[in-house]
């Protein structure tokens, strides 16, 4: 099949290509969705999504004794310091639910309940709810002696956090470290997963890392 090929030339006022009108256009009806439903709503929807996610990160963490690989997305930023963007990092989660769910389609809820922050997004293929067990500097003790954990001097912010479901069951961990350059900062986002969840689980939490940092990284600039 050949392959065939659309170009823009004229029509819209003001620049952009037709990507980013149906990126905006995607945004702008998910945000609608999400707005409609809300919180109790989505749950609802997603509830035999969520029951089989967590019953794939239950049994992946049966499986792997304790064990988990890990895997790490860094990200180059210019024109923010790593301070600022913490600053509205931190403020987002304690409160700017729809923030949060903004930077990634696959974001479904963020907020805290009963047991603490809440998480519904996908992991992999599979949609998942899970906890987070704090979020910060205190949390770094089982990191300690990560391959991942760069040195002091060169990242001197860092937060981590286990990932763990409604029973307890810790399915991941994350570890965020933050590094300031001459013109802005770099980040390494690294995942833990279970040893026996699929390459595939991890690479596609790189990506996800990849597009929520972004744009949380933008509406921190704008903000």
């Amino acid at each position: 099949m050949t392959d065939v090929t659309v170009t823009l030339t004229s029509g819209p006022a003001g620049g952009g290509s037709i990507d980013d009108f149906e990126l905006f256009y995607a945004r702008r009806a998910l945000d609608r969705f999400r707005t409609r439903l809300g919180r109790q709503g989505l749950l609802d929807l997603l509830a035999e999504d969520i029951e089989e996610g967590n019953a794939f990160l239950h049994e992946s963490a049966r499986t792997s004794g304790g064990r988990f690989k890990a895997g790490t997305t860094v990200l180059a930023t210019r024109g923010l310091t790593s301070a600022a963007f913490l600053a509205w990092m931190d403020k987002a989660f304690a409160g700017d639910e729809k923030a949060l769910l903004a930077a990634h389609p696959e974001h479904y809820v963020m907020g805290t309940d009963t047991i603490g922050a809440r998480v519904v997004e996908n992991i992999g293929p599979h949609v998942c709810s899970f906890y987070m067990g704090g979020w910060g500097t205190d949390e770094l003790a089982w990191a300690a002696d990560a391959e991942e954990l760069l040195p002091e001097a060169e990242y001197p912010r860092k937060m981590s956090s286990n990932l763990f479901l409604a029973d307890g069951t810790v399915v991941g961990r994350a570890l965020i470290q933050f590094g300031d350059t001459t013109d802005g900062f770099t980040a390494n986002l690294t995942v833990y997963f279970p040893v026996t969840c699929p390459d595939e689980v991890v690479d596609h939490h790189l990506r996800h890392y990849a597009v929520e940092f972004r744009n949380w990284i933008v509406a921190a600039a704008a903000a």
